[in-house]
């Protein structure tokens, strides 16, 4: 271990000194020559902050600036990390790779900050390769013609040859609580200096320094508060499903930097369950990502365009060995840690929201999957999907997720988050009594209508489950205050046969982008036609959705079906005027909702659920996840994504009987069905 330790060390050392000579160097001809300087005296930059520690709050700022100003503000428009600037200045071809290995680099901020110096070493050593490559055409050693190939084939076997230690790597991250780098933070640092922030090395915004400042002023009762709420929703999951939370040793905890405080205490009561914490962070190399999403501890994006940009940079390298490679990888690093995966509970998620709306810009220039590469990345998450099914089997984990606000959603953030705190311990006995009442109406119909309100076009059908003895079987789960928090949903998996019509949705917000005028078409509970108007261009606008809804999968079916009862939420959406502003964890308690993917009990299927008043809830699959037993690879789509109508879009949802019989639920928004009316109250409030 030693030799290779001080190997990685002449290494780094030798890469170091070239770099910091290339940031001066005029051997490289324009317009490469500007590009190879600016990214050395970058990763010049990233190895000096690493070398020294910054004392004062003001130190720590700018540091942070220097790091990540060339993709924040206006500086995005010049910066090689945009690929529309690369590409204008570099040529159609290298603009886009060269983009897309300077988004690369821009990850050993976090290499460095965590100590992962051989990532770190084997990424310098592939900016100076590709100098190298620019070197020889300028000294005349090679055709200039040939860079685009030579480059390209650079990129492609650093990314081959370092996939399967990347995908080591991060699911040790994901399993193995001795990684303790952001652990260490939350446990260990003084909370009320702000510098603290700065270790992380993420971009650090207004959100972190003020939310953090906000709960280090923040009532102990509160924060104790959020915690139990958190922390019992696990715990909840577990036992009300049935499973053996005594038999788990970890849970994965996702929170946004800022809220340590509050995760402090989340981990002190994790560990009074005797459940270690694992504290990962969101993928910052392409191999990891999962297109522009976070999954895991984060901060406020320095530039949502710049993420959107580049979010589908496996372009540069996926053909079908790279996925078999990256899958083997993948299938070998759970192997490797089985006994870890054997013991972990699953993720304990702390959202969110808040947020300006983001429409992003569609650039030619950034990297897209062919058609062919839409083709693997669907298999890959497939396939995927099977193997980390094989090792944390969802029969056997569970998860919760709760969402606050973020200082970003305006002046009144105090009086909001407030709000929130009461909002996500509202009294579960009262719902559960008022849901009863729609699942009871529910469970004598065998369709129900959803009409929107003009100007919304929604006209659609949804079939239902037959009950064979509705004395102990209910279609609908009523949904509490366990694992989704807040309350306040029944759901069911609808019959795809049956299910037809068009789902329409003005204005929603879903996974980070903004959707104007959603429209879903289906047949027999598959997706025929999707679209939106965010743009003039309307195959723009279908691919848009089908890329971020869809997944590039040709179509899928309605996984959910659900009608959402929190009106308190929606009141206070309304209140504060924040309704663009709100995630799909708390819109999906604000209306009826459909998702689009699997079922909420994918691969759980066979396990039985019940609702509180011991009925078993049978409408658990659908004529696609049925193909588990003959045709595996079919039956799941490794995605469930919530669209929901809000009260005030809707004009009328009805249930239907067998015999004809109309059983009137929600009209012009407001709840109608006798035992539901006092969900109207919060309603009323708003006019």
């Amino acid at each position: 271990m030693r030799i290779e330790e001080e190997e990685l060390r002449e290494r780094a050392l030798l890469a170091a000194e070239r770099i910091r000579e290339i940031a001066n160097e005029e051997i490289v001809k324009e317009p490469y020559r500007d590009y190879f300087r600016r990214t050395a005296r970058f990763l010049v930059l990233v190895e000096e902050t690493a070398e020294r520690e910054p004392k004062t709050l003001e130190e720590c700022q700018e540091e942070n600036r220097l790091l990540y100003e060339d993709i924040s503000g206006s500086a995005y428009e010049k910066s090689y990390g945009n690929p529309a600037y690369a590409v204008r200045n570099l040529g159609d071809e290298l603009g886009g790779l060269l983009s897309f290995v300077y988004a690369e680099l821009r990850a050993g901020i976090i290499l460095v900050r965590e100590e992962r110096f051989e990532e770190w070493v084997s990424l310098s050593e592939l900016f100076l390769e590709l100098y190298q490559l620019f070197c020889q055409v300028s000294s005349g050693e090679s055709e200039e013609a040939s860079l685009p190939g030579a480059v390209r084939e650079a990129v492609y076997y650093f990314e081959s040859d370092y996939c399967e230690r990347r995908m080591d790597y991060r699911v040790r991250e994901q399993l193995d609580p001795t990684l303790d780098f952001a652990r260490r933070i939350v446990m260990e640092a003084d909370l009320s200096e702000l510098t603290y922030l700065y270790r992380y090395g993420e971009y650090i915004s207004q959100n972190e320094l003020r939310i953090s400042s906000y709960l280090d002023k923040a009532p102990e009762e509160m924060v104790e508060q959020i915690a139990v709420t958190f922390t019992e929703g696990y715990r909840k999951g577990f036992v009300n499903a049935g499973k053996n939370l005594a038999g788990k040793k970890t849970v994965n905890i996702r929170y946004p930097i800022g809220f340590e405080r509050v995760i402090r205490r989340v981990i002190e009561k994790f560990l009074a369950m005797g459940l270690e914490p694992i504290l990962y962070r969101a993928a910052v190399l392409s191999v990891d990502k999962k297109q522009h999403m976070k999954i895991g501890y984060c901060a406020t994006p320095a530039n949502l365009q710049y993420d959107y940009d580049h979010r589908l940079d496996e372009a540069w390298y996926l053909d079908k060995a790279f996925e078999e490679r990256k899958l083997s990888a993948l299938r070998a690093a759970y192997e490797r840690r089985k006994e870890w995966a054997a013991v972990y509970g699953g993720p304990a998620v702390f959202e969110t929201f808040g947020e300006a709306p983001f429409i992003p810009e569609r650039k030619e220039e950034a990297a897209s999957l062919s058609g062919r590469q839409k083709k693997l990345s669907v298999s890959y998450r497939t396939q995927a999907g099977e193997i980390t099914e094989r090792y944390l089997k969802r029969g056997e984990t569970s998860f919760t997720i709760i969402s606050f606000p973020i200082p970003e959603i305006g002046e009144r953030f105090p009086e909001i988050f407030r709000e929130t705190a009461i909002l996500n311990t509202l009294d579960s006995e009262i719902y559960r009594r008022v849901q009863e009442r729609l699942i009871e109406a529910l469970d004598r119909a065998e369709r129900v209508h959803i009409e929107g309100k003009a100007p919304n076009r929604t006209d659609l059908w949804v079939s239902l489950m037959p009950l064979e003895d509705p004395s102990c079987e209910t279609r609908f789960e009523n949904c509490l205050a366990d694992v989704n928090i807040p309350l306040g949903e029944v759901f069911t998996s609808p019959v795809l046969a049956g299910t037809n019509g068009r789902l329409h949705v003005s204005d929603i917000y879903i996974e980070g982008l903004r959707y104007r005028d959603l429209e879903l078409v289906f047949r027999d509970g598959m997706t025929t036609e999707v679209t939106c108007k965010n743009e003039a261009d309307e195959n723009a606008n279908a691919a848009f959705v089908r890329e971020n809804i869809l997944y590039h999968h040709e179509s899928l079916p309605m996984g959910e079906f659900a009608i959402g009862t929190n009106t308190a939420a929606y009141a206070m959406a309304k209140k504060y005027a924040i309704m663009d502003r709100m995630k799909i964890l708390i819109i999906e308690k604000m209306g009826p909702h459909f998702a689009v993917g699997d079922t909420c009990y994918s691969r759980e299927e066979d396990r039985p659920v019940y609702n509180p008043d011991k009925k078993e809830v049978i409408a658990r699959d659908n004529e696609v996840s049925r193909l588990r037993k003959s045709e595996p690879s079919k039956a799941y789509f490794h995605c469930h994504t919530d669209i929901t109508l809000p009260y005030e879009e809707v004009g009328r949802i009805a249930a239907w009987t067998s015999s004809g019989e109309e059983i009137r639920l929600i009209e012009d928004g407001r709840f109608v069905l006798p035992g539901t009316e006092l969900l109207n109250k919060a309603l009323g409030d708003i006019g």
